[in-house]
């Protein structure tokens, strides 16, 4: 965390003079400066514990390797000072809101982490705040220094070939697929009956016949939330959809039980157990109506028989897409399938469900599959025909087929290299001043020592 600069200019009072002077000691507590601001001792034992707290290791001297990353950062800020940049109010606020919300939510609720620091939750936002505000100038500062690098068709061509052959990267199976869709009918009295289970669950739990937290264990199907119970943990009106935050956000009592509610994912019941400002501790049971055999098979014999327009040529995947499917987005796009991590149309094999992965290893391209059941990302059964556009195999990286990420790589390289030679650069030219007891350190840049 930066030192107010007055505080600064008292620690710094009588001991180093002025600050152009090359034979001046270091405060007790400060291990190096760099324009003017400190880095202290304290900085880097914080560090260091929290390194092994996670089990990280260091390369060479743990103190010594830390220290040059404090180093780094303080001359990117003192810099950041010299052109002006700066972190946005709003945008330090909504960085550090979402930061603590996750130390809250990891330590089990805000009185924890109060006691936790030993400060009420205002302290807390303002002892970090500081920092957070130079960990975003520090990231502004280094997207300054690398804008506008780009690379050409030469410089790629040129950084695959000093890959060594033993050490160029494996690419994974890279797969983009097509599909059409049914839905398999559910009827009303099915819904009913879930409905009434559900109620049936409320009854006995309000009775004291039974607990929700076993209810939950036997019955629900969110397998996440059943480990616990039912419980969803600390949410946030945000996380969660909205049918179900505008009932959970408007119970107030403790053990209090919803009415049972329709979402996306189903029917639930919820629980509610306590409010912390803008959280809520809640629990639920979730249900769906099962999908009846004969549903099923009315949707895979659609299905066989769009297949084999297709495969006849009476009509094209996408155009059947377009028709028949009752996936929204697949009506858009002909059936186009993305990939929710990344927003693109291209999947590697872990992103995909059990179901649609072991009927795609076995599909050639172009090759429409028979009729088969899977369930969406949010639980719901689909019967659903695909077509594998394009499939590779995992295989080494080269020009010819992995180009793109070749490019990518290049680029990460040369922006490395700019970062490289703008440390060196403003080594030279900003004052730096080190403890005796790290000057024996091996840094990456030796420029640290030439002052």
């Amino acid at each position: 965390m930066r030192i107010n600069k007055l505080l600064l200019a008292l620690l710094l009072l009588g001991t180093f003079g002025t600050m152009s002077a090359q034979n001046q000691t270091l405060i007790d507590g400060v291990v190096g400066v760099v324009g003017n601001e400190p880095i202290l001792k304290s900085d880097i034992e914080n560090q260091l514990l929290q390194y092994k707290a996670r089990k990280i290791s260091l390369p060479g001297d743990d103190r010594c390797y830390i220290f040059e990353e404090l180093l780094f950062q303080t001359l990117l800020l003192n810099q950041a000072e010299v052109d002006s940049v700066y972190a946005e109010d709003s945008q330090v606020e909504s960085e550090l809101t979402r930061r603590l919300d996750f130390f809250e939510e990891q330590m089990g609720g805000r009185k924890k982490m109060e006691d936790y620091f030993g400060k009420p939750y205002p302290a807390i936002k303002e002892y970090f705040r500081d920092m957070v505000k130079d960990q975003i100038v520090i990231q502004q500062m280094q997207s300054n220094i690398s804008s506008g690098l780009r690379v050409s068709p030469a410089e790629v061509k040129a950084f695959y070939k000093r890959i060594p052959k033993d050490s160029l990267p494996i690419i994974e199976s890279e797969i983009h697929f097509s599909q059409i869709v049914i839905y398999p009918k559910i009827y009303p009295e099915q819904i009913e009956k879930i409905k009434s289970d559900l109620n049936d669950i409320k009854k006995r739990v309000e009775n004291n016949s039974s607990s929700f937290e076993i209810m939950a264990t036997l019955y629900s199907e969110d397998e996440v939330a059943n480990e616990k119970g039912g419980s969803l943990g600390w949410v946030r009106r945000g996380d969660l959809v909205p049918e179900f935050a505008e009932v959970a956000f408007g119970m107030e009592t403790p053990g209090q039980l919803s009415e049972v509610i329709e979402t996306e994912f189903g029917f639930h019941l919820i629980k509610f157990q306590e409010r912390r400002g803008e959280q809520i501790l809640v629990s639920h049971i979730l249900m769906r109506p099962k999908v009846r055999s004969s549903e099923k098979l009315r949707a895979k014999q659609t299905l066989d028989s769009i297949a084999q327009l297709i495969r006849t040529d009476k009509i094209t995947f996408t155009d059947a897409a377009a028709k028949y499917t009752q996936d929204e987005a697949g009506m858009r796009n002909g059936g186009i399938v993305l990939n929710p991590y990344s927003g693109t149309s291209t999947f590697e094999s872990s992103h995909l469900d059990a179901a649609t992965n072991f009927i795609i290893q076995k599909l050639k391209i172009g090759e429409v599959s028979s009729p088969f059941e899977s369930q969406t990302q949010k639980g719901k059964t689909e019967i659903k025909i695909i077509v594998v556009t394009q499939k590779t195999q995992p295989h080494v990286a080269s020009l010819e087929t992995d180009y793109q990420k070749i490019s990518d790589m290049t680029l990460a390289e040369k922006k490395e290299k700019t970062m490289d030679e703008w440390i060196r650069e403003k080594q030279k030219t900003t004052y730096i001043k080190l403890s005796p007891e790290f000057r024996t350190c091996k840094f990456k840049y030796e420029g640290w020592l030439e002052q």
